[in-house]
């Protein structure tokens, strides 16, 4: 095996700071993060030291912006953008290369109307994320041109605008003024 790709999430179930409690935050730990490093060092371990070894582990936008009501999701989630460049120190040596991609907002049909509505004016390029945006860059990172590529978080939000609705809301309100 020369790829692991670990696009697995564990979300809903989850609160806001004081509707949390410890299962919440266990439940998304073990899925999102335990469970990530853990195929990760079992990758390693079967990798037979060639060069071309690819491990793309996927985060989520907790760092450009809140996650309102998703803390247990987002504290999973920022655990492997924060790991991304010991995992990938690590293994070097064994000629293996290790990312993290945030896909963004990408419409794989459960976006209803009523959420698209709110997040629209986050996405500058009026749509969100399609199943072969994020696919494209994960397929150069495996290639071998993107062999050179490692340790690093790499947001493919299609250029959308950090703070979440109320940002932008503000900043369309302060245009117009």
């Amino acid at each position: 095996m020369d790829i692991l790709v670990c696009n697995h999430a564990r979300s809903g179930g989850d609160g806001a700071l004081g509707e949390l409690d410890a299962r919440m935050l266990d439940t998304h730990w073990a899925v999102n993060a335990r469970s990530s490093i853990l195929l990760t060092q079992e990758f390693a371990r079967q990798h037979d030291g060639r060069a071309g070894g690819r491990v793309i582990l996927m985060t989520s936008g907790q760092g450009l912006g809140p996650l309102p009501g998703e803390v247990a999701y987002g504290a999973s989630k920022a655990a492997l953008a924060g790991i991304t460049l010991t995992l990938a120190d690590q293994l070097a040596d064994r000629g293996i290369t290790v990312n993290c991609v945030n896909p963004g907002p990408v419409d794989t049909g459960w976006m209803d109307a009523d959420t698209w509505a709110m997040i629209e004016p986050m996405f500058p390029m009026g749509r969100v994320g399609r199943p072969d945006d994020p696919a494209r860059l994960i397929e150069w990172l495996v290639s071998d041109e993107g062999r050179w590529m490692t340790g690093q978080v790499l947001n493919s939000e299609g250029g959308s605008r950090a703070g979440g609705p109320d940002a932008v809301r503000e900043a369309h309100t302060s245009r117009s003024r």
